[in-house]
């Protein structure tokens, strides 16, 4: 479930052992991915969800956290 967006990335939580996790996924992946805008990154994310809410899962079930306990998709991970 994405919940908020920001200049560095978007932003989504998610649960895991009933704990939130966050997801970013940055501009940059947006754009190159899905041919996002700078002015529609937003809109991107909203058309976009299912799947980066799909690359999110995977990042969390292979454990693959960032240092902070968050997770962050990149373009690869699409």
């Amino acid at each position: 479930m994405l919940e908020q967006y920001d200049k560095n990335g978007n932003h989504c939580g998610r649960e895991v052992d009933k704990k939130r996790v966050l997801c970013r996924i940055s501009s940059e992946s947006l754009r190159v991915k899905f041919g996002a805008s700078e002015n529609k990154l937003m809109q991107s994310v909203v058309q976009h969800r299912m799947a980066i809410q799909e690359a999110a899962k995977r990042l969390i079930e292979r454990d693959d956290y960032e240092e902070d306990g968050s997770v962050l998709i990149q373009t690869a991970d699409l």
